[in-house]
């Protein structure tokens, strides 16, 4: 297992460029048949297209990367076999929810959301929604997550400047914490009366997390590993 490795940045400079992916294309016809099957066991996933990245770089205090278009079942399948492709990654943004007492405030996916029972901060895979010209805009990705996954708009929150950017492996979370000013009950109520709104919500249940005995294994290493730091006395 890979070691998550934190890097604080002040500045992402993602940049689009079209380009193909040969695990894409030279595997086609079973990353359908997987597609296939998977929308068999959840049929609300759909087909749509993604961005997927390359060539990461730390420099000072700025991360950059190369994201490039393709479809969610390539991604699906790739995650699903292990990463076969390594000159990729996934490089997604999350909001970390964290109410005025200090507490983490994160979401549980739904049933009928490809990743069923896994529990982490507001995040997805970036879009073509998220492309401002060739700039891949995580900041603004955060933002269409957060008010899709919890109701919560920019009005409920106090966006950091910096971002966490979590490396595991195959996947790059970069972090945005989010003030909230109201504690983690009170915000976990909030949440709990959003999710009761929506006819299809992607959230289940919310999850506070207060101290590390909050973790389970439900949560990725990216989340767990992040928080922990969080909670770390200061050196």
């Amino acid at each position: 297992m890979t070691l998550p490795v934190i890097h604080r940045v002040t500045t992402l400079e993602l940049a689009f460029e079209p380009a193909s992916w040969a695990f894409a294309d030279q595997r086609r016809a079973e990353i359908d048949a997987h597609f296939a099957l998977k929308q068999r066991e959840t049929p609300e996933i759909f087909n749509g297209r993604i961005l997927m990245a390359r060539r990461p770089l730390f420099a000072a205090n700025c991360f950059s990367a190369d994201y490039f278009e393709t479809d969610f079942a390539s991604f699906l399948a790739w995650r699903d076999w292990g990463f076969p492709d390594k000159s990729v990654f996934n490089g997604f943004g999350m909001g970390a929810l964290r109410a005025s007492d200090g507490v983490f405030v994160l979401g549980e996916m739904a049933g009928n959301t490809a990743n069923a029972g896994r529990i982490y901060f507001p995040s997805g895979t970036p879009d073509l929604d998220d492309l401002r010209g060739t700039t891949v805009d995580l900041a603004e990705s955060v933002v269409r997550e957060v008010e899709e996954e919890t109701g919560l708009t920019p009005a409920d929150y106090h966006a950091a400047d910096d971002w966490h950017c979590v490396v595991t492996g195959s996947a790059i979370a970069m972090m945005r914490i989010l003030d909230v000013a109201m504690p983690g009950e009170a915000l976990r109520a909030k949440m709990e009366a959003n999710l009761a709104e929506q006819a299809s919500p992607e959230l289940s249940s919310i999850h506070l997390v207060r101290t590390t005995r909050d973790f389970t294994p439900a949560m990725p290493l990216f989340v767990t590993a992040f928080i922990e730091a969080q909670f770390a006395p200061a050196a």
